[in-house]
């Protein structure tokens, strides 16, 4: 067992060497001059992805160390927030739905100077699609997040013919093989997913990387601390009101 979680491990460190090699070289410049434009026009970065890919969407927005202006959209937000019944959050089809989009867009104020940031490992689900779709109809860029390997060898879903790389005016590869999974066990089967893990590590450097930048021109990042510090509640409130109505947490 130990030399499959060392095995692991380094399927995991050699994939976060080649995106911190290619963050150095400036592969994500791109997406944190968008960013970075987008905050300080006052902005939010709206973050979605469905499935194992809305982690992705958790460590953009509403976490200790993240930046304020983020919001969370969710699938679920069409039960929480809009009228649908809660049983029709049950299995897959709902992500795979690329009218569910209209919905969400419904429920989220979308700020004039927004960017979105969409993750997913296939880059063909019908609301995945549907989203980046819609984000540029309405005239906002888009940031993917996404396994151009997996992408690549798989078929489109959406009507539109189209996978999340072919809309997206920055793409960023999360270096998950297809299929996600990185080591084979006895009997032909496969596991170690990676592209949560390797999605959180691209959240948090562009997270850095834009607060790093705000910083620099001489401005304070609008940064969470931890609630469960001393001030924490007082410093995230103050800040969360510049953006109230525009930014929502929700479990």
């Amino acid at each position: 067992m130990t030399r499959l979680f060392d095995d692991f491990r380094h399927e995991a460190d050699t994939r976060i060497a080649a995106l911190t090699a290619e963050a150095d070289a400036g592969a994500l410049d791109p997406a944190i001059d968008l960013l970075v434009d987008a905050v300080v026009a006052g902005g939010v970065l709206q973050a979605f992805g469905t499935g194992h890919s809305e982690a992705f969407a958790m460590e953009i927005a509403g976490r200790a160390g993240g930046l304020i202006p983020t919001n969370r959209i969710a699938l679920r937000d069409v039960v929480l927030r809009g009228s649908r019944e809660v049983d029709i959050l049950g299995g897959s089809s709902l992500e795979r739905d690329p009218a569910i989009v209209d919905e969400l867009f419904e429920l989220t104020p979308v700020g004039e100077h927004d960017v979105f940031l969409i993750a997913s490992n296939s880059g063909v689900n019908g609301s995945i699609v549907g989203m980046a779709l819609k984000a540029k109809e309405t005239g906002h860029k888009v940031i993917a997040v996404t396994s151009l390997q997996h992408t690549d060898a798989v078929e489109p879903k959406h009507p539109s013919g189209k996978k999340l790389r072919d809309i997206a005016d920055v793409v960023i590869d999360n270096k998950a093989p297809y299929g996600d999974a990185t080591l084979e066990l006895p009997g032909g089967v496969k596991a170690g997913a990676i592209s949560s893990i390797t999605a959180a590590f691209i959240a948090q450097l562009l997270t850095l990387a834009v607060a790093e930048r705000i910083a620099e021109s001489g401005q304070t990042p609008p940064v969470y601390i931890s609630a469960n510090i001393p001030g924490g509640d007082e410093h995230n409130k103050a800040l969360e009101d510049l953006y109230r109505d525009r930014i929502s947490r929700t479990a």
